[in-house]
């Protein structure tokens, strides 16, 4: 019954590598060597003396299965993987390409690991379950991970914004511009918060307005703190109105909201050691208060 199955899903598979084989194709190779013909060009090949392994077969063959992600990525699951790693701080090793051709190489990595273990519990259906599953998780593997990047980063800023303000209003208050006061959170500060007041400068430096810059950094972050923050010192600076008492309004604020989510968290905490105290805890107490009850009962009813 298991080389039945085999053999199905080999002939299953069949259509499946063709619309692979035309997608890996190169459309602009037989272009590119046309006009290299034209041109008299020819190529001086590197001998496989002078490349490494990875170079001359990982590369490659990486490059081939990140176009199968890119080729099964849409234009709106594009956008929304950009606006991910926007709120990720866009980490410089991986651009949203990179992150692209993962998804292609994943698809490929999660199908034969999920095959394997098929073949190692029995096969038949459960081949077939696990393939399925190996190939999800490993397509939206990245997109799970580059979200976990995001959702930390996040509660990062969040956490750190009470201070950054507190930081804000005493350089405001003791005679420094708004843009000064900023700067020493991006000099003196740590995590990300330091790294969106800087580029809140740079961007000033280029060009933007103070309120395009702010409105982008809460923006691209999706605080709704942040947003907030922004909004008021935008509209504290275009009504006039002293953007230190703004900001130790809003510092107090985000100290209280702080602390809610702290009271929060922690009213959540019994709800969540219920379920390990019952399956974990619990059957454990049951075998040790019970167990030699039940066997001296046990043996008073065999004698």
């Amino acid at each position: 019954m298991t080389l039945i199955y085999l053999a199905l899903g080999s002939a299953a598979l069949v259509p499946v590598f063709t619309i692979l084989a035309v997608l890996l194709r190169d459309p602009d190779r037989a272009a590119v060597s046309r006009t290299l013909a034209t041109i008299g060009y020819t190529e001086r090949r590197v001998g496989p003396a002078g490349r490494t392994f990875g170079e001359r077969i990982g590369q490659p063959f990486a490059r081939r299965l990140g176009r199968v992600g890119t080729a099964l990525t849409l234009g709106g699951a594009l956008a929304r993987l950009q606006r991910q790693l926007d709120r990720a701080g866009n980490p410089p090793a991986w651009p949203v390409e990179r992150v692209v051709a993962a998804k292609g190489i994943g698809l490929f990595a999660g199908a034969g690991g999920g095959a394997l273990m098929g073949l190692m519990l029995g096969g038949g259906s459960t081949l077939l379950f696990a393939t399925l599953g190996g190939l999800a998780l490993g397509f939206f593997g990245p997109d799970l991970a580059v979200y976990n990047i995001g959702v930390k980063r996040q509660d990062s800023l969040r956490a750190s914004l009470p201070d950054v303000l507190d930081t804000l209003t005493i350089c405001v208050e003791a005679g420094q511009g708004f843009d000064g006061a900023l700067a020493q959170v991006a000099r003196n500060g740590r995590g990300p918060m330091a790294g969106e007041a800087a580029r809140v400068l740079q961007e000033m430096r280029i060009g933007k307005s103070r309120s395009e810059a702010l409105r982008a950094m809460a923006s691209r972050t999706s605080v709704p703190e942040l947003r907030g923050f922004a909004s008021s010192v935008v509209h504290a600076s275009d009504l006039g109105v002293p953007v230190g008492q703004v900001l130790r309004e809003q510092a107090k604020e985000m100290r209280m909201r702080r602390r809610q989510r702290a009271e929060e968290q922690a009213q959540k905490v019994p709800i969540k050691i219920l379920f390990p105290t019952l399956f974990c805890l619990f059957p454990a107490l049951f075998v040790v208060i019970l167990g030699p009850g039940v066997i001296n009962i046990m043996h008073a009813f065999m004698h």
